[in-house]
């Protein structure tokens, strides 16, 4: 996996040539992550988004099999040291259909909530958010680019480096 680390303020930029630092990186976030911290993840069908989530659940102690990408449920919870609560927004009409159903009350929470698409509610996810940008560029290989907008996404970030 390679890296790209610079101060808080900045991307965190980084590779991962396979599946597997796919999966050293989701328990890399796992270890810096803490409570109330919400991810919006970007990144087209296939980037490999709910990868990461299941490699930072399971890095958490959730069980691998359970998760899964909540597309057809919307969300999902999957508990360990640290639960995790994965809402996936790319079947949702609009941004209220996302306010609907009653995300913000996970954020903040005792968990970390990951928004798959967050592109398409961004209205709707709070000011401090860990954005990752997921970009496949091969076959397995993708680039993940971090961006902390808050003190806790910041801290964190901040942990990852």
């Amino acid at each position: 996996m390679t890296l790209n680390a610079t101060n808080a303020d900045e991307p965190f930029d980084c590779e991962a040539q396979s599946e597997m630092e796919t999966d050293a990186l989701g328990a890399k976030l796992a270890g810096a992550a803490e409570p109330g911290l919400v991810v919006g993840l970007i990144g087209s069908l296939g980037a490999g988004k709910t990868r990461l989530v299941r490699a930072t659940a399971t890095a958490l102690g959730a069980d691998p099999s359970c998760v899964n990408s909540p597309t057809f449920v919307l969300i999902q919870e999957y508990f360990g040291h640290i639960p995790v609560y994965h809402f996936d927004t790319y079947r949702l009409r609009d941004v209220q259909a996302f306010a609907d159903l009653g995300a913000e009350e996970y954020f903040g929470g005792d968990g970390i909530c990951f928004v798959e698409w967050a592109d398409r509610v961004a209205s709707e996810l709070p000011l401090d958010l860990l954005k990752i940008e997921v970009t496949a560029v091969a076959p397995t290989a993708r680039r993940f680019r971090f961006t902390a907008s808050g003190p806790v996404s910041q801290r964190v970030l901040s942990r990852m480096k």
